[in-house]
């Protein structure tokens, strides 16, 4: 079983969205209709200056993602990317959405591809998997019809692996989707993983309907969440890793999860903005101790690992990865 610890998500300008081991989860900019009037920009300053304030030596990684901003040009990407790794050199930077490598390609009027390089060349190391949300037309057009197709998504991703970046995968469930809707995103998710490997794991997400405008909809029940962890373990059979984020469905249902397919709870965490800004009651971090003993109560083995999922050995004030 995988442990992340002390992770860092820092939000730059956000309504509210959706993001996420030792790591900094960081939202940019968001796009929740009804959050207008909670959205906010960081200045370049502000993001480094939030970044240092959540620091440690135990932080691996910056997860950054944001929503999609419509003045901030390109170049405040790059430069926001580049601040970091000089000042944080030994940190691991995870960042930027498909959703938002496309928006930011359109507006740069640049390829995919020469996006990704010129972030790859500021510092991105790899890329969160956000904005999947589900594939089918007839959904995406319900739930987030701002965003870019599936299609669009999974040609990103697959650029994205073939320039050298690996990238997480997600699914946003329990809303106006149906099982086969499910079931298809994920065949075109391992469609993809079978040409270019590049998937590190795929986290299954349930939708959190308050603060939306489908908060009528109930929550999802435990058993639908530990239902969708054991269907993506058996499908995804080319997905080295399966996620339960113990931020969104709970650190007890995370736990059962592991006894269904899961193999990585995320971490600590030490601040988490986007699912909380959404409504969401977990809480914002958790002690090392106690992700230990979920693990190990359920009769898994704890292991520290970095963002690329190799072993992190503990020093009394330093840590090595295997590599």
């Amino acid at each position: 079983m995988c442990v992340s610890v002390s992770t860092v998500t820092l939000p730059t300008s956000m309504s509210t969205g959706t993001s996420t081991p030792p790591t900094f989860v960081w939202p940019l900019a968001g796009c929740a209709p009804l959050a207008a009037k909670k959205t906010y920009t960081m200045a370049l300053e502000e993001a480094w200056q939030t970044a240092a304030s959540g620091y440690t030596e135990a932080v691996t990684e910056f997860h950054i993602v944001g929503g999609l901003h419509p003045d901030l040009p390109f170049q405040y990407f790059l430069d926001l990317v580049a601040g970091l790794k000089e000042r944080f050199p030994q940190v691991h930077i995870k960042a930027f959405t498909m959703v938002e490598v496309a928006y930011l390609a359109r507006r740069a009027k640049l390829s995919i591809a020469e996006t990704l390089t010129q972030m790859k060349n500021a510092g991105v190391d790899s890329m969160p998997g956000g904005g999947a949300e589900i594939f089918s037309d007839r959904v995406r057009h319900i739930i987030c019809d701002h965003k870019i197709d599936g299609d669009e998504w999974l040609e990103t991703a697959r650029t994205a692996h073939k320039l050298g970046l690996r990238s997480n995968a997600t699914m946003l469930y329990g809303h106006v989707e149906n099982d086969e809707d499910r079931v298809d995103h994920m065949l075109r998710l391992r469609a993809v993983q079978d040409d270019t490997g590049g998937f590190q794991t795929f986290i299954p997400l349930a939708f959190h309907p308050a603060n939306t405008a489908l908060d009528h909809l109930p929550t999802t029940t435990g058993l639908t969440d530990i239902r969708q962890i054991a269907v993506s373990r058996l499908l995804l059979d080319n997905f080295s890793h399966i996620k339960a984020y113990w931020q969104m469905m709970s650190a007890k249902i995370a736990q059962i999860s592991l006894r269904f397919g899961a193999d990585d709870i995320d971490g600590t965490v030490v601040e988490e903005k986007i699912y909380h800004d959404a409504g969401a009651t977990t809480p914002q971090g958790m002690r090392r101790s106690d992700l230990i003993r979920l693990i190990r109560e359920a009769g898994r083995e704890p292991v520290e690992r970095d963002t690329l999922y190799r072993n992190v050995v503990r020093h009394e004030d330093t840590f090595t990865v295997a590599v």
